[in-house]
């Protein structure tokens, strides 16, 4: 009888280390998954996150002040359709000011609003959206976060 007991107690044992091994594999199997998913979607987000936008005041030669768009783009590849949605007022049609393709390494430069200087107090972020070079739409907002666009 001792020793169907403990022939009893060996099967048990040998089951649930069998299951425990099934489990310890399948909870690694699932933790390099995503890992391999972070991966992806760092590398997926790697130039666009390397592309910013401001607002800045520059004074001009003839005397004056003006604000600037600034986009800046610190990635090795261009960056296309580039666009700075800019706010509507009530009742307004939303616009944007169109800027086109933005070199690697480059910043480009185009004219804000002019109403825009009466509120204007130092550089900050401005909207933006862009194809980056693998033709993914990306959107980064007035606070820095970016998100794929739709």
């Amino acid at each position: 009888m001792d020793s169907d007991w403990l022939s009893a107690f060996a099967d048990v044992f040998a089951a649930v280390g069998t299951v425990g091994a099934f489990v310890l594999g399948f909870l690694l199997l699932r933790r390099e998954h995503r890992r391999e998913a972070d991966r992806a979607e760092d590398e997926r987000r790697s130039q666009a996150e390397r592309i910013s936008a401001w607002v800045e005041l520059t004074q001009r030669l003839e005397g004056g002040r003006e604000l600037w768009f600034h986009i800046h783009n610190a990635s090795a590849m261009p960056i296309y359709e580039v666009e700075l949605p800019l706010p509507a007022r009530d009742g307004e049609e939303p616009r944007s000011e169109f800027v086109g393709l933005v070199p690697p390494g480059q910043t480009v430069q185009r004219a804000a609003p002019a109403e825009w200087l009466r509120s204007y107090v130092e550089p900050e972020p401005v909207q933006i959206e862009f194809l980056d070079s693998a033709g993914r739409r990306w959107s980064r907002d007035e606070q820095g976060a970016l998100a794929p666009a739709e």
